[in-house]
């Protein structure tokens, strides 16, 4: 969100001249599966730009998720980079670019923010972290995503957790929203156990708040959270390659991102897995843009 007072500018690098809070770039493909289309992920970030459009020209307006205008006095704050260059089967590329992006934002002292794609562009995306830790990484998700290797693909989005794990920049993960059945076996799920990861179903938080979540990050960490769009209801956000009902509500989301930047620090964020092939009259696609907005206003308050 510089000049045009939305997230939807693309300079090819941050410019020179300004310091932004954060940074915004999409990347559509990852390590896809051999045998496996993941050009309908590829629409997303410019889905989620498009729908972002709706509220650019509101953008000093009272915003009631914040409790405030989104920018103070009209600052101009937050840069859009576009797309990184990314090609479906290029996987060792797409990682590496990725990869990059995200460590040349941090050395800018921004914030990225990462628009997916599917999730096997989180891991590049908390590989970039790798001088920045330690980090504690908050996921929503309706899977846990610890899946070592499928399709014969260390990589791919059944696995991020699991490689996030063996980073030595990772000191913590809170998993949030998991319900119903995915990729994961009783294996998996004793091996998530077994790091150390915080496992909080959607059924908990409905039942306790999403203090089930916040209590497990200590104090003051530095926290990048990754937000799968399926870890939200269908019904909200039915955009999804893989809809599964009883997840979290918009509300719990926006309260999760808040509470990461009042109990620690918001230093890292992406979004990924939505599907606009999917979606119904762009309501994910709208949903997903708010989830941004919050996460930029997060990150502008706890500084």
């Amino acid at each position: 969100m510089n000049g045009a007072s939305s997230f939807l500018s693309f300079p090819d690098r941050l410019p020179q001249d300004t310091k932004p809070i954060a940074a915004v770039f999409g990347a559509g493909h990852g390590s896809t599966y051999a045998g496996k289309d993941s050009s309908g992920y590829a629409l997303a970030a410019d889905a989620i730009r498009a729908a972002s459009q709706e509220d650019a020209g509101l953008i000093e307006h009272w915003d009631f998720d914040l409790g405030s205008p989104l920018f103070e006095e009209g600052a101009h704050c937050c840069v859009d980079l576009g797309n990184v260059p990314t090609r479906m089967e290029d996987n060792a590329g797409n990682r590496a670019r990725i990869e990059a992006t995200t460590r040349e934002v941090l050395a800018t002292g921004a914030v990225p923010i990462l628009l997916g794609g599917d999730d096997s562009v989180v891991i590049p995306f908390l590989s970039g972290f790798a001088d920045a830790g330690p980090i504690w990484i908050v996921q929503i998700d309706a899977h846990i995503d610890w899946r070592d290797t499928l399709h014969g693909e260390r990589y791919g989005y059944s696995s991020p957790m699991r490689r996030a794990s063996e980073m030595p920049h990772v000191a913590g993960i809170v998993q949030v929203g998991m319900r119903g059945i995915g990729s994961a076996r009783r294996v998996e799920v004793e091996d998530a156990l077994r790091f150390g990861s915080n496992l909080v179903t959607a059924r908990q938080v409905h039942a306790d708040g999403v203090a089930a979540a916040l209590r497990h990050i200590p104090e003051g960490a530095r926290v990048v959270m990754t937000v799968d769009c399926d870890g939200l209801d269908p019904s909200m956000m039915p955009g999804v390659a893989a809809p599964s009902p009883g997840g979290l509500t918009y509300t719990q989301v926006i309260d999760i991102i808040a509470g990461v930047g009042t109990r620690g620090r918001l230093v890292g964020f992406d979004l990924v897995e939505l599907f606009p092939p999917a979606d119904i009259g762009g309501i994910s696609a709208l949903t997903a843009s708010r989830l941004v907005v919050n996460a930029i206003g997060t990150i502008i308050r706890q500084r």
